[in-house]
């Protein structure tokens, strides 16, 4: 039955015209991969230990860190999921080597459990990788980021001040959405008149990261594609306008470096569904769960309110806390040895930034928040060669929200329980009652 479901989803998608190119060939390739688990059963592998923790599982999405305490207190480097046919990488230690180890472990096969190709930095390694980094990266150095932080700084207060009345408000609606999306489309030069439709693709489009072979996995990644097709066309009538020659946008400032006419059309396309991608929904975690982590921790608030100056590193100890990506997929090229355990060659691996980030052998009482942690060492972004380009502006924005929030408000105090996201690889809340009482004097 497994098999069947799977095939017919690949028609599905195969029927979807249009796309084109590398994201429907990953479809296939994905789907492909599909029969194959469905065909080879359930055996496990020697060395590694069965388990049966499945980040797909939404209850296990939502709340994932009993599973992540399970895990780490077994002591073993190395699980398997045999119904995902998944090797588990949970330790701080054993993520990292494989984030470094490109030439065994790849990125080219795709970073999530669906499969994908395309010419994006994500999706590369190698001497691939290099040549994109270098083709983006003068547009996320600190210095072209600093040039946004009059625009971010305003838009946080502007939004802080729309939700501190006392009235109790969904923060992720009013505040934790509004925010990146509306900073990314300023950034790439999207008019305000176009913001609503843009921030609906992109919200539909990064569906594809979390696609499955299920009718309803089917339904989301027809979705995803036709919202991709719509940004892809999108762009096509901005570059044909030539609005973004000379202008001061991300895709402006590539343009301006983009001497050896290097950077096509395609190239800043990926470059901007990347920022979009990235930059969106993991921006959205982290204000919403550091919102969240103040309103159930007063004390933590009063600390920050009282200085200031510990706004950088109370955003450093929400990454490692929440982990906004909870976890990217490798696929192995070669085998990759863990300790004892040999990964064989053709692998999909699972490495657990969640997991890593709360190892207890690198983090002190690793399931409590504490503001005055060093946690530098975690690796939320990444680590090695593919450490987040956005990492910057991810940072400007959390930290620009938070000195608002502790010059406007006095408190936050939570109106409701908070609803976690199901999403197998990107977690924060999706519904976040609190009420933010102004500050006075």
């Amino acid at each position: 039955m497994r098999t069947d479901r799977a095939r017919s989803a690949k028609a599905a998608i195969a029927s979807v015209r249009g796309i084109g190119g590398p994201l429907l060939e990953a479809a296939s390739m994905n789907l492909d991969m599909a029969v194959r688990t469905a065909i080879r059963g359930t055996r496990g592998w020697a060395g590694a230990t069965n388990t049966d923790y499945d980040p797909a599982d939404a209850a296990t999405a939502a709340q994932p860190f009993e599973a992540y305490r399970r895990l780490h207190d077994h002591g073993g480097r190395v699980f398997y999921n045999p119904r995902r046919a998944t090797w588990i990488l949970p330790g701080h230690e054993d993520v990292r080597a494989a984030l470094r180890s490109t030439d065994a472990v790849t990125s080219t096969r795709g970073v999530t459990r669906f499969m994908i190709t395309a010419p994006m930095l994500v999706l590369s390694d190698g001497a691939e990788h290099t040549r994109l980094r270098r083709q983006v990266q003068p547009a996320f150095t600190r210095g072209a980021m600093a040039a946004w932080q009059s625009a971010i700084d305003t838009l946080a207060e502007e939004l802080v001040a729309d939700v501190v009345t006392g009235r109790a408000c969904d923060a992720v609606a009013r505040l934790a959405v509004p925010l990146p999306i509306r900073i990314i489309a300023r950034i790439l030069g999207v008019p305000e008149t176009d913001g609503p439709q843009f921030r609906r693709w992109s919200e539909d489009g990064v569906g594809f990261v979390n696609a499955a072979a299920t009718p309803a996995g089917v339904a989301q990644t027809v979705t995803a594609i036709r919202a991709i097709r719509s940004l892809r066309g999108y762009f096509s009538r901005q570059f044909a306008s030539g609005v973004f020659t000379a202008s001061d946008t991300v895709l402006g400032r590539l343009l301006e470096y983009n001497e050896g006419g290097e950077l096509d059309e395609d190239g800043l396309f990926f470059i901007a569904l990347l920022l979009l991608f990235a930059g969106n929904e993991t921006t959205t975690n982290l204000i919403g769960g550091m919102i969240d982590t103040l309103a159930h921790r007063p004390d933590v608030f009063d600390a920050l309110r009282a200085d200031p100056e510990l706004i950088p590193a109370a955003v450093e100890e929400q990454l490692r806390f929440t982990s906004p990506i909870q976890n990217l997929y490798r696929y192995t090229r070669a085998p990759h040895e863990v300790g004892t355990v040999t990964i064989p060659t053709g692998s999909r691996v699972l490495m657990s930034f969640g997991a890593a980030n709360r190892d207890p052998r690198v983090f002190d009482d690793p399931d409590t928040y504490r503001v005055d942690r060093d946690p530098r060492t975690h690796i939320a972004f990444g680590y090695g060669p593919h450490m987040c380009v956005g990492a910057i502006l991810a940072r400007m924005e959390a930290q620009a929200v938070l000195r608002q929030l502790t010059r406007q408000a006095a408190a936050i105090t939570p109106a409701g329980p908070t609803t976690w996201s199901t999403h197998s690889s990107l977690r924060g809340p999706v519904h976040l009652p609190v009420r933010l009482i102004p500050a006075t004097g």
